[in-house]
């Protein structure tokens, strides 16, 4: 691991702790030497920008476990396919509301004309 990548791996893990303390009003006990390496692993995976998303994501969504740091690292990439598949939803479900209102415009548009 080189530095800059160790400095990258602190700084998420910097952000899941500021995370979890606006979520549950305390900081998590954690390890930063021995997370680094897992945190690496992720960033290596899905880059440093994507791991920042998800981590957001993370704490987004309901979780059983206070937003444990070893489920992320176990499940980051079921939620980046969730989180993947829920932007292209939207996005479709925007396309579809604007033909709808295009479809909407076009009836008012002949019974006016009528």
């Amino acid at each position: 691991m080189t530095k800059d990548s160790a400095k990258l791996s602190y700084a998420l893990i910097d952000f899941y702790i500021s995370l979890y303390a606006d979520k549950y009003g305390k900081k998590p006990v954690i390890n930063k030497h021995r997370e680094k390496w897992a945190m690496n692993d992720v960033i290596e995976s899905v880059g440093y920008d994507r791991s920042r998303v998800l981590l957001e994501y993370y704490f987004r969504v309901s979780s059983d476990n206070r937003h444990a740091l070893n489920w992320f690292y176990f499940n980051f990439d079921r939620l980046d396919d969730m989180l993947d598949k829920k932007m292209r939803d939207e996005e479709r479900r925007a396309k579809m509301r604007e033909e709808t209102r295009r479809m909407v415009e076009e009836v008012d548009r002949r019974t006016n004309e009528s």
